[in-house]
């Protein structure tokens, strides 16, 4: 099976501008490719998640990625997929972001020996004249299309700014840069880009007069059609002090039935033919499939040691077996008051709930135990003697637990 192929079968490729060139490029490690990132948080997500498996997919196979953060374009903001303005970021905020971002995707992709590279796109956008810009861009991009593009619309019911707007000229400036810079022939990018790509093509094409090529992968959608990767607490991140390892494996152990295999396919290394026998698993072996799902996404992301932890942990919550690598918080002293905690701050301080209201509600709807008690009043005060030694298990609805010690 050719890289292509194997791409195809994994469900991976959403729409391609020549696929006979792409196959050609990619099959035969001759593709020099960029994916970009915007750094609008301090740590990549599970939305990022899939281009970083295809950028490491690609590399095994002999390509060269290109990593481009969007030092530059992050100070306009993406429109795509949004009914609102993003929130203008400082310099400062962005620099930061992008640094954060390396650190992360070194665990994907090999920088060393040149086999992959890192750039900032602040780095030609920034020191770009005004003037210049719309002579040597400006004739080639058609307001009348820009308008048709998918990702304006949305924006256009609220009102689309003319900062906004530029966004993609910035990007299709990107290909183009790259292309002169580093030989960059090929774009990839999650299929709301599409619009963007093309225009980028478009203007290496007409500025250049030779063609590059363009791949939107395939949106990471569960089975009613929603993004994956959020919780009702907002986004899964990869980095461990947003999203602890054992919330990340839990994560994708608690998928749905129908989405199991589909993850399998697209996010993990595992060979397509062992995922394709899983097809024929139902009722608890889909179990086993969330299972296999967590364990390797928490060890490409986490390494090899959390990647157990969690899984011994998880499976601690559903045995009457020691629960030691159950996630953990510890309180001080400082949390008691009058030698107590109330069930509310408990909850919060332990990382259970994200604010007193939800642990209000938490409570109230009887979703809350401490050891094996349900608590159904709002003032239970937690003897803070109680947290000493091996501390107690606080369990929030059917899956989420943490030890807490003092």
């Amino acid at each position: 099976m050719t890289v292509y192929e194997e791409l195809q079968a994994r469900g991976l490729i959403a729409q391609v501008t020549d696929e006979e060139e792409i196959k050609e490029l990619v099959n035969n490690g001759k593709a020099t490719f960029y994916i970009g990132f915007d750094p609008t948080a301090d740590s990549l997500h599970v939305g990022h998640f899939m281009a970083l498996c295809l950028m490491k997919r690609l590399q095994m196979a002999g390509n060269k990625p290109i990593a481009l953060l969007g030092g530059g374009t992050g100070m306009i903001g993406d429109p795509s997929g949004r009914s609102d303005m993003r929130q203008m970021m400082t310099v400062e905020t962005i620099q930061h972001n992008c640094d954060c971002f390396k650190e992360q995707m070194s665990r994907f992709i090999d920088f060393s020996e040149g086999k992959a590279l890192m750039v900032n796109n602040a780095d030609w956008l920034m020191d770009l004249n005004y003037i210049e810009l719309l002579r040597e861009v400006g004739p080639h991009f058609s307001v009348n299309r820009m308008l048709t593009a998918e990702c304006y619309k949305q924006r256009m019911e609220k009102g689309l700014s003319f900062l906004e707007f530029n966004y993609m000229i910035m990007q299709s400036y990107d290909f183009y840069a790259l292309f002169q810079k580093y030989g960059c022939n090929m774009q990839f990018g999650g299929d709301d880009q599409w619009s963007n790509m093309l225009g980028g093509t478009e203007l290496i094409r007409r500025k250049l007069g030779k063609d590059a090529y363009a791949m939107t992968i395939t949106l990471l959608l569960n089975s009613e059609g929603k993004k994956m990767g959020k919780t009702q607490s907002g986004a899964v991140w990869l980095d461990p002090k947003k999203t602890s390892p054992f919330d990340f494996y839990q994560y994708w152990r608690n998928v749905g039935d129908a989405d199991v295999l589909k993850c399998l396919r697209m996010l993990t290394f595992l060979p397509i033919e062992q995922i394709d026998e899983m097809d024929k698993w139902e009722g608890s072996q889909l179990n086993k499939a969330k299972e296999i799902l967590a364990y390797e996404l928490t060890n490409l992301v986490h390494g090899e040691e959390e990647a157990l932890k969690a899984q011994e942990g998880a499976r601690a919550l559903f045995s009457k077996g020691n629960a030691v690598n159950m996630p953990a918080s510890q309180l001080e002293e400082s949390d008691l008051t009058d030698g107590s905690i109330d069930i509310i701050s408990l909850l919060q301080k332990s990382g259970l709930v994200p604010s007193r209201s939800e642990g209000r509600r938490a409570v109230e709807q009887g979703g809350v135990s401490v050891d094996g008690e349900k608590i159904t009043d709002i003032k239970h005060l937690v003897p803070g003697e109680s947290l000493k030694g091996d501390g107690i298990v606080v369990k929030r609805g059917k899956k989420n637990f943490r030890k807490v010690t003092l």
